[in-house]
């Protein structure tokens, strides 16, 4: 029966309906799409890192956040939270290229996110001679920009020089030119056997190439990364979202403003 208002009654004085409360159930449906919806968004666009050691210095510094690109390189278990393992190999797989930094789960132990620079393909001839890094037999050109100097994830002094590497491009790209930070051109890093990336692989190196655990490490070390299996990719990182030089401990709140580094908000990763 439809109820109407009686002569006179107006609407405001009249009866109305009784306010419809959420039901339990319905916050849970509201709680599980957030949840998923996050989780969609993680795994298939992007995902922010943060950089905790000193290795791609002076690309990237500690305390940077980047965000990573998920879909630059395809999908495997690792696109996803818990590497929860939905399908085998990489689907929608395309190549990295040469330059590219990225971010991928180490060899041994594939919790462990790692960022480096991807210098070597699939059948590239890799070896790094007199300091210097030689890729199919060429040696890479680099110019010197002078003396630098920044502290690690440890505290420890890094002190050497600043150089303008130019790695060759791939796939149809341009050269890349990034910077690189050399300490010394001693020890096993600097002087290299060759190296042959296999099918289905790629070599990755640090911009602080005397303070890197990376693919020119092919023992059996627990820091060891040997060739990256291309199902390792995480994404790419193109960008820093914005960084926080952590000197202070988190609960000091009156460094944060001073510890923010706005010349790095929102920029491009080289």
């Amino acid at each position: 029966m439809i109820q109407e208002n009686s002569p006179g009654q107006s609407p405001e004085n009249g009866s109305r309906p009784a306010k419809r409360e959420e039901t339990w159930g319905e916050s849970l449906r509201f709680f599980i799409l957030l949840v998923l919806a996050v989780f969609a968004v993680r795994s298939l666009v992007v995902e922010p890192f943060n950089i905790p050691s000193g290795s791609m210095i002076p690309t990237l510094q500690i305390g940077d956040f980047v965000l990573v690109s998920k879909s630059s390189y395809g999908y495997s278990r690792f696109s996803f939270p818990f590497s929860l393992n939905l399908f085998q190999g990489r689907i929608f797989g395309s190549e990295p290229h040469r330059g590219d930094v990225a971010v991928f789960r180490f060899t041994r132990d594939t919790s462990i996110d790692y960022i480096k620079r991807i210098v070597g393909l699939p059948g590239d001839h890799i070896q790094v001679t007199g300091g210097k890094l030689f890729i199919n037999g060429i040696e890479l050109q680099r110019d010197p920009l002078g003396h630098y100097e920044t502290l690690d994830e440890s505290n420890r002094l890094l002190s050497g020089q600043l150089y303008r590497e130019t790695l060759p491009g791939s796939g149809g790209r341009a050269p890349v030119v990034h910077d690189i930070l050399k300490l010394t051109d001693d020890g096993f890093a600097n002087d290299t056997p060759e190296y042959v990336v296999p099918e289905g692989h790629f070599f990755a190196m640090g911009d602080d190439r005397d303070d890197s655990a990376d693919s020119r490490f092919q023992g059996d070390g627990p820091d060891d990364l040997g060739f990256v299996p291309m199902q390792n990719l995480v994404g790419r990182a193109p960008i820093v979202l914005f960084s926080i030089d952590e000197r202070h401990p988190i609960w000091q709140f009156w460094y944060w403003p001073v510890e923010v580094r706005w010349n790095r908000f929102l920029h491009i990763v080289k």
